[in-house]
């Protein structure tokens, strides 16, 4: 048997469901509805990462760079260094101006091929050896056709494979409620899917998540409780899930 190095998150759970992280090298969709908490998780991955002396970029194609890091230090108050790892250079948020990646009157490949390049560019630019991609809905929006836009995911998870990162690309599920989903062809492409659920009704949501899949590792086939505090997500793994 081969044994893949593996990227811990950082969130213990989360590892633990992983048995022990995600295999170096994988590109994996995160997938939830509105409220999920899917940009958040993907900066905890990697601000945790980021402390630990891996470089890593956050590429947004939603919000600014600015809203993101807001976002964060409000979620998370508990992360006091956020400012102290971007100075620093291990923590680097880039992207694109929401406002100005769908543009009438451009080609669809065009952008496309401009946000890939963007991405390329910065991962290289930093040696960055971890990433998230947000979102891939985005992406979605720019290309109408399926086969050109399945033929887009496979060369985009090649890239990202030949520059040796790490990532995250989060993507919206139509259903946040996992007793009825559909999820897209697109996403097996990756070599993982993580998805967040949201179910109940106002004072009785509740978060889970579960790995569809893990290319070059097992792992947890569970649908376990999470919770996101102060201090990050709490992934509320079974006992012996590792």
């Amino acid at each position: 048997m081969i044994f893949m190095n593996k990227v811990a998150t950082g969130i213990a759970g989360l590892d633990a469901m992983l048995y022990g992280g995600i295999p170096e090298g994988n590109q994996v969709v995160l997938a939830g509805g509105p409220g999920a908490g899917k940009t958040l998780l993907g900066f905890n991955y990697l601000y945790n990462n980021a402390k630990a002396g891996n470089t890593s970029v956050f590429f947004a194609m939603e919000e600014t760079p600015d809203r993101v890091i807001d976002n964060a230090k409000e979620a998370f108050p508990d992360f006091t260094d956020i400012d102290d790892l971007i100075a620093s250079k291990k923590l680097i948020i880039d992207g694109e101006d929401p406002s100005t990646v769908i543009r009438s009157g451009s080609t669809n490949s065009y952008e496309f091929g401009k946000v890939v390049a963007d991405i390329e560019s910065t991962i290289t630019s930093y040696k960055a050896t971890r990433a998230v991609i947000d979102s891939l809905s985005v992406i979605d929006l720019l290309i109408n056709d399926p086969g050109v836009y399945r033929r887009s995911m496979i060369s985009l998870v090649s890239n990202l494979r030949r520059l040796n990162v790490t990532s995250l690309l989060t993507s919206e599920l139509a259903n946040p409620d996992f007793s009825n989903q559909d999820f897209k062809p697109e996403f097996f492409i990756f070599d993982g899917v993580i998805v967040m659920y949201e179910t109940g009704k106002e004072d009785r949501r509740m978060l889970a998540m579960e790995v569809l899949k893990m290319r070059g590792s097992n792992h947890s086939f569970a649908i376990t409780p999470y919770e996101i505090t102060s201090s990050g997500f709490n992934v509320i793994a079974a006992e012996g899930s590792m």
